[in-house]
């Protein structure tokens, strides 16, 4: 390891050379710095920060216009979609403020390595791998306040200065916006930051040549480092873990004690009694549920649709409400080509989220869900409150 500067390291692994740098994601000079690197250098390989997926937005502009939404929302990824576009709508906008392209330092890298005839190579771990390993170790309580953390960082980005984007070439901008919620869950630092440091390591590493420039996030340079020399487990990087036992019994125990519980109300409290507890969980489930449409400006057949599914579907674990409402909405107003040319833009601005189609479908699913969820946990003890 020899002539290293702040941002540019020089690493050897076998019979590669491996010069390594750290930009920031949102800076002119880290896009200057690859550019000049790469030329100087003139790399065999240029390995990015970059997914398939995200490789594929940057190379395709029209990207959204293929986005299923009924699929995304069968699929249960309308969480996933709804984070991944805040996430996006961070970037850009810190972008559009300093009058650079988001990514414009990976852009730049593939557009240098390729003028110079080096091959690219994609080091960065899938994001849904990323995203769905992230959701999984979460409760309800931590996604509503990544949700809202996402949603209110929209409203910061005009206190943010030259000088917090030189902080944030520290860190990975998912972990940024996480900062709060990993205090407590310090096992999301581990899924966002540690093992994408130990796969973009094994990444670079494997990539053809001798000679290699690869071009991250400062904030995973001291990773890299840290795991160059170390075995690494790709099966585990990749594989994306089940869910919990708990999760899944909660799932099933939740509804089995909701109907024990209307049993034996009617068994010991009556008619009168047993009919209360049912008016009380239809009230809760179905009023917060509908509120949560109300609050994502849903159509009015969507508002009662949740306010109807919502008391059904939190005793089947099979369905949720934001599912139904979710698909009611995507009938009601189905999204136009427009809705879809027009999301980069619509992603940049909260008043864009709740006016264009898409994102407003996975508003409305998020949102319904959450209601629901919340409703359940309201209706339970004044349902007990009736015995």
């Amino acid at each position: 390891m020899k002539n290293e500067t702040n941002n540019t390291h020089r690493l050897f692994f076998e019979d590669k050379a491996v010069i390594l740098l750290g930009t920031a994601h949102v800076s002119k000079d880290s896009e200057q710095l690859v550019a000049d690197v790469i030329e100087a250098e003139r790399p065999d390989t240029v390995c990015v920060e970059l997914c398939e997926a995200r490789y594929q937005s940057i190379r395709q502009k029209d990207k959204w216009l293929d986005t299923d939404i009924i699929k995304v929302i069968k699929e249960k990824k309308s969480f996933l979609l709804l984070s991944n576009l805040l996430l996006a709508s961070f970037q850009k906008r810190i972008a559009d403020k300093f009058d650079i392209k988001p990514g414009a330092e990976m852009i730049k890298a593939i557009e240098s390595g390729e003028a110079i005839g080096a091959g690219i190579h994609l080091a960065d771990r899938n994001i849904r791998i990323t995203l769905t390993k992230t959701w999984r170790v979460m409760g309800l309580w931590d996604k509503i306040k990544i949700l809202f953390q996402l949603v209110l960082s929209m409203g910061e980005i005009d206190e943010i200065t030259e000088e917090d984007i030189e902080k944030m070439k520290q860190e990975d901008v998912l972990e940024t916006l996480l900062a709060d919620v990993g205090k407590s869950l310090p096992v999301l630092k581990d899924i966002l930051i540690d093992e994408r440091d130990q796969y973009l390591t094994h990444k670079i590493r494997t990539a053809a040549g001798k000679k290699i420039v690869a071009v991250v996030g400062a904030g995973h340079v001291p990773g890299i480092k840290k795991y160059w020399d170390t075995e690494i487990d790709m099966a585990r990087l990749e594989q994306i873990p089940p869910k919990g036992k708990t999760s899944g019994i909660l799932k099933w125990m939740i509804p089995l004690a909701i109907f024990v519980l209307l049993v034996f109300g009617f068994y010991h409290g009556g008619t009168h009694a047993g009919a209360e507890m049912i008016t009380w969980w239809v009230m809760a489930n179905g009023i917060l549920a509908g509120l949560g449409a109300v609050i994502a400006f849903a159509h009015p057949l969507t508002i009662l649709s949740s306010v109807l599914a919502a008391p059904l579907t939190s005793l089947n674990p099979m369905i949720a409400a934001g599912w139904v409402s979710g698909l009611v909405e995507a009938f009601s107003r189905k999204p136009k080509v427009r809705d879809f040319e027009n999301l980069p833009k619509d992603i940049l601005s909260i008043r864009g989220f709740w006016r264009n189609k898409i994102t407003r479908i996975l508003l409305v699913v998020v949102f319904t869900n959450i209601g629901s969820s919340l409703g359940t946990f309201v209706a339970i003890p004044l349902m007990v409150k009736v015995l």
